[in-house]
């Protein structure tokens, strides 16, 4: 990361390539425990967070990346109730999760409690769900959260995670994914931020191939736009214990959406030829 008197810049390291953010001024700035929490005003994106010096969301188009890594897998499986977010500390997960009504029970863990809580004070609009009486906000590993979870706890696992280094890395594993196979009630579905397919294609063959040598049946990703982070391309990688991935729910939405729809959870999951090929 750079930062000039107006802009905020991150090199796409390895990539030739960066994004920069025209910006009014640093609002935030503190060191927690595990990593560096940083809050910027833009110009035209609104409220920024960079986690070390790389974005993890903004108010423009934070709605993209939260309602395909909830959407897509909770109207795929046919009657989610119990669903456990890992990560998540922006809590933009967590509150689109909440909307489905037939949840009863969203417990989100996230390691660093200091995410949560400048997302409360900096993003008020994601973390509008945390009170909800179905939400659980734990502060804890998640890795090993799902190790001890009893087998059929919970219908969805949604992994919103960091890039995969660091603490992050084991969450794609296939020991992590065995653990999440257990975790998974019959019918049960994980999905997990899975990076750039023009980037990152080597990491989403990675997780393909665990998650199947870890007992998932179906495998598939899904694609959708995210202009802030590398490439401006991003992915989910979601799979299926005996669940087919190619039905879903559609007709069961009640609620408004910004992104998510019938057509965009189908289109999302067509594969470009050169994913086809890995």
């Amino acid at each position: 990361m750079t930062l000039d008197k107006s802009w905020y810049t991150e090199e796409w390291a390895g990539q030739g390539s960066a994004i920069s953010l025209k910006i009014k001024n640093k609002v935030h700035d503190e060191r927690s425990a595990y990593q560096r929490i940083e809050i910027y005003e833009t110009e035209t994106f609104g409220t920024l967070m960079t986690l070390d010096g790389l974005v993890m969301v903004t108010d423009r188009d934070n709605f993209i990346y939260h309602e395909m890594m909830s959407h897509p897998a909770l109207f795929t499986h046919p009657d989610p109730k119990r669903v456990l977010v890992i990560g998540g500390g922006d809590c933009g997960t967590l509150n689109e999760v909440l909307k489905h009504p037939g949840v009863e029970l969203a417990e989100q863990v996230e390691l660093d409690e200091r995410v949560t809580r400048v997302a409360e004070q900096f993003f008020p609009e994601l973390c509008a769900s945390n009170n909800d009486p179905r939400a659980r906000l734990r502060f804890a590993d998640g890795i090993q959260w799902v190790a001890d979870a009893k087998p059929g706890s919970y219908d969805v696992i949604i992994v919103d995670s960091t890039d995969p280094v660091g603490p992050a890395a084991g969450l794609f594993s296939e020991t992590f994914y065995q653990n999440c196979l257990r975790a998974l009630a019959p019918r049960g579905v994980v999905v997990g931020q899975s990076e750039s397919p023009l980037f990152h294609p080597d990491l989403i063959r990675s997780m393909h191939r665990a998650l199947r040598a870890a007992g998932f049946r179906e495998v598939a990703t899904l694609n959708f736009p995210q202009c802030t982070y590398p490439s401006g391309w991003w992915s989910a990688t979601m799979a299926a214990r005996d669940t087919a991935l190619s039905k879903f729910r559609q007709a069961d939405k009640r609620f408004p959406t910004r992104y998510y729809n019938q057509e965009i959870h189908a289109a999302a999951l067509a594969r470009p030829e050169f994913m086809r090929q890995l």
